[in-house]
């Protein structure tokens, strides 16, 4: 019996690119889904610029008083008369919270004094505002 030679180009072997290109594109739909896209708080502040401004850890409740006098508290709007109760509820949740409040620097004072006043009532003394740095 004679062997017939096989030509050098069909006895090269061939990478299959479809299963790399299948994981490649998983690998892609898992991290678009898993990535979380943080907005702060859906107002936009002018914050006040302080020389002495320093960093803190991350606050666990966040207060935004706008220009217009619009008070968020978890992306939604709040009367003043409100802040109190949901900043309990907050606070049931997480007992060491903190409050960090963002104020439009053309935010009324009396309006900010109030939310903080607010934020005291419901038991809560670690009080920051946050302002720019110089």
């Amino acid at each position: 019996m004679a062997r017939k030679k096989h030509s050098s180009i069909e006895e090269e072997a061939q990478i299959d690119m479809t299963p790399m290109l299948d994981i490649v594109f998983i690998m892609l739909i898992f991290f678009i889904v898993t990535t979380s896209f943080i907005k702060p708080s859906g107002l936009d502040y002018n914050k006040p610029e302080a020389s002495q401004a320093t960093t803190q850890k991350s606050a666990n409740i966040f207060i935004g008083v706008s220009k217009t006098g619009v008070i968020k508290m978890e992306n939604r709007q709040v009367d003043i008369e409100r802040v109190t109760a949901n900043v309990e509820r907050m606070l049931a949740e997480s007992p060491e919270a903190a409050v960090l409040i963002e104020a439009d620097k053309e935010a009324e004072h009396g309006l900010v004094i109030k939310v903080m006043d607010n934020v005291k009532k419901a038991g809560i003394d670690k009080i920051s505002v946050s302002a720019g740095k110089d």
